[in-house]
C-alpha cells in the first residue's frame, strides 16, 4: 500500500462516517475498542492453527475470512488515526527509523 491509497482509503473512510453521521460514535475510545474487537476476531482464525497451517492459511477455505478481518483491522485503524489526526505512514516509517537503530542487522 503506498501513501497515496492509504490517503486515499482515509477519505473514503471519512467521507463514509459522514454521511452516515456516524463521527459522533468514531470517538478515539470507541474506535480503538473496535479495533481491538477486530484484532480478536483475526486472531481467532489463527488460534488453534500450528505454525505450518498459519503459514498456510491463504491456500484453504479460510481466507476469504483472514482478508475479511485484515480489512476490518485496518478500516478502525485507518479510522482511528484520522481522528486523532496521525499521518500513519509517517508514524510508520519513523518507527521503522527508530527499531533500525535499536535493532540492528547482524554484518553479514
Amino acid at each position: 500500500m503506498n501513501d497515496a491509497s492509504l490517503d486515499d482509503l482515509r477519505l473514503r473512510l471519512r467521507t463514509f462516517a459522514a454521511e452516515r453521521d456516524w463521527e459522533q460514535y468514531h470517538t478515539p475510545k470507541n474506535l480503538a475498542m473496535a479495533l481491538a474487537g477486530e484484532v480478536g476476531e483475526l486472531v481467532a482464525l489463527f488460534q488453534w492453527c500450528t505454525p505450518e497451517q498459519s503459514a498456510e492459511v491463504m491456500d484453504t477455505d479460510r481466507a476469504d475470512d483472514v482478508r475479511d478481518e485484515l480489512a476490518d483491522v485496518a478500516i478502525y485503524l485507518v479510522r482511528l488515526a484520522d481522528r486523532l489526526d496521525v499521518d500513519l505512514a509517517e508514524v510508520a516509517h519513523a518507527k521503522l527509523e527508530r527499531n533500525h537503530r535499536r535493532f540492528p542487522a547482524p554484518p553479514p
